[in-house]
């Protein structure tokens, strides 16, 4: 599986919550954008059947640190 490289343009307060939430959350900021994405591809496709791929989401997510 290749792994790409996207950017995005945030606005700097927004990221900085967005920073807030992964920390509380225990991952990095990337590491829960991807929690997101896949939470919102796994929303998609209970509503609107599953999406053609073998790649499994939950593979490229960091389970949330211990505290």
């Amino acid at each position: 599986m290749a792994i790409k490289s996207v950017s995005i343009r945030i606005e700097e307060e927004m990221l900085e919550k967005l920073g807030y939430i992964a920390d509380y959350e225990g991952r990095s900021v990337n590491s829960h954008v991807l929690v997101l994405i896949r939470d919102n591809i796994k929303k998609f496709e209970e509503y609107n059947g599953e999406i053609a791929g073998s790649i499994n989401p939950d593979v490229n997510v960091k389970p949330a640190r211990k505290k």
